[in-house]
């Protein structure tokens, strides 16, 4: 069995697993294996026993990364998957017991998605979420070219309303497991300070680099950089 992890990728919401594409391509071109895991978006528990389901399928060592409202998820996810060696967060929540990914947005101001970026449809019963093109760039991507934030905009996948606000049950796996964590200095869904308050108390080895929150796709190589560090520290 091979002892170089796999690097499993879940995105987060308002994207898909497409933005991983050059943060991909970096983590293959340095020989590392990577599956970009599709997040449902529809619950916090039921989205991270699907990211379990997908972790355990590797065979061998992982490196679980989550970005945005992934970060929850692989946060409970890795409980349920004993091949997990370390957690990386990107641009991510990170929340403690009892805490909602919309709790943690709002902890610190600067958050920009709100009713007034936001669009809501209502599906089987429960309010899911897009954020309206016409916020797109300055909520998600901000250092991103408009000819791209306009694709991004349409493709985007909603969000139940209920992921964002279902508290984290029982205790995060950042409390046994050795985290790190890319801080977006310049995102406008989750605040840095907010980033780096949630950062400090898992013990995460943070980076801090220039990005909007759609840090994997304007910055892919320096977020892949963490990811391999934080490989090497396991391996």
């Amino acid at each position: 069995m091979s002892t170089t992890p796999t690097i499993v990728l879940v995105h987060g919401a308002f994207g898909d697993s497409g933005m991983w594409r050059g943060v991909i391509a970096n983590l293959q071109a340095q020989g590392y294996t990577a599956v970009a895991a599709a997040n449902p978006l529809r619950d916090l528990e039921s989205d991270a026993a699907y990211v379990a389901t997908v972790t355990n399928a590797v065979e061998g060592p992982v490196v679980l990364v989550g970005h945005s409202y992934a970060g929850a998820v692989i946060t409970r996810a890795a409980r349920d998957a004993a091949n997990v060696d370390t957690l990386v967060y990107v641009a991510a929540f990170q929340p403690d017991e009892g805490e909602s990914a919309l709790e943690n947005a709002a902890r610190f101001p600067g958050a920009k998605m709100g009713p007034d970026t936001t669009s809501a449809i209502e599906h089987e019963g429960e309010p899911e979420l897009r954020i309206l093109p016409q916020h797109y760039q300055d909520v998600i991507a901000g250092d991103l070219p408009t000819e791209t934030t306009d694709v991004l905009a349409v493709t985007q996948r909603p969000v139940s309303q209920k992921a964002l606000t279902a508290p984290l049950s029982g205790q995060p796996a950042w409390r046994t497991l050795p985290s790190w964590a890319v801080i977006a200095t310049e995102d406008n869904a989750i605040p840095a300070q907010a980033q780096e308050f949630m950062a400090e108390r898992a013990g995460s080895h943070a980076v801090r680099i220039k990005a909007s929150h759609a840090a994997s796709i304007s910055q892919p190589d320096a977020v892949a950089e963490l990811i391999i560090e934080a490989a090497k520290s396991v391996s």
